[in-house]
């Protein structure tokens, strides 16, 4: 008998990818802030550092601004124009950025946790370095199988299993042969307790790892299998070998894999 340590599965793979440190705020220019918040029409202003929590940004032009460190949490900015603006190591935590332009802004450090990106304009790779954790409403046709596994990969490390899913849903939408969106959907299943599913998806997987040629994601998706398996039915299921040691080297596989 295994005995298992609890933790849950996608917690115990360590994916995450370490976010470029945030660039310290500086004072703000009240005079530009008061400009943008009385006429919404800041264009190539300088606002890092700004204080805009809860700000009606509505249409707001900002493009070209400099909003490096700026506090945007929960702003409404449905509309705003902020092409080619500086986001770096901005806050956006649960901003509204509706229909938002954000083609050529840079989002390095950027914190869009739980933003609202619906309609938006931009380019998904200005994402890579951005905290997307409980983002809601990315386009599907705004980045690749790739990127759409990369961000569930996030979510599940932040254990939002079901958005994780939701990413890897839009992954396989657009490759519907990424096995390695198939593996990872199916630990985030199994941490919601769907073991039938996530039987379903480490089988999927490992059939497609079987036909890549991948001897070694076929023999991980075997192994993940097994294991859940055996959580789905203890009494007569068994895995052979380690079950920490499966969850140790997933990681490094898996990137392997995929890249």
């Amino acid at each position: 008998m295994i005995k298992f340590i609890k933790k849950s599965i996608i917690t115990s793979v360590s994916l995450l990818v370490a976010l470029s440190p945030l660039t310290p705020a500086k004072a703000e220019n009240l005079e530009q802030t008061q400009q943008l918040l009385a006429t919404k029409q800041c264009q190539s202003c300088d606002l890092s550092g700004a204080g805009l929590v809860l700000a009606n940004l509505v249409g707001a032009n900002l493009s070209n601004a400099n909003l490096v460190g700026a506090n945007l949490s929960r702003a409404n900015l449905t509309g705003a124009d902020l092409r080619g603006a500086n986001l770096t190591g901005a806050s956006l935590f649960g901003a509204n950025l509706t229909g938002a332009n954000l083609t050529g802004a840079n989002l390095n450090g950027t914190d869009l946790r739980s933003s609202y990106l619906t309609n938006a304009m931009l380019d998904v790779q200005s994402l890579n370095n951005a905290q997307l954790v409980g983002v809601v409403g990315l386009s599907a046709s705004s980045g690749s199988a790739e990127d759409f596994y990369r961000f569930g990969v996030t979510e599940a490390k932040a254990g939002n299993y079901v958005n994780a899913i939701d990413f890897y849903n839009q992954a396989l939408r657009l490759d519907s042969n990424l096995a390695a969106a198939y593996f990872a959907r199916s630990m985030a299943r199994a941490d919601l307790g769907d073991l039938g599913s996530a039987i379903a998806d480490a089988k999927q997987a490992q059939q497609l790892y079987k036909t890549l040629n991948s001897p070694e994601g076929e023999q991980l998706s075997l192994q993940l299998v097994e294991v859940l398996e055996y959580r789905q039915n203890p009494e007569q299921n068994k895995p052979r070998g380690g079950f920490l040691g499966m969850l140790e080297s997933a990681a490094p596989m898996l990137l392997k894999l995929l890249f």
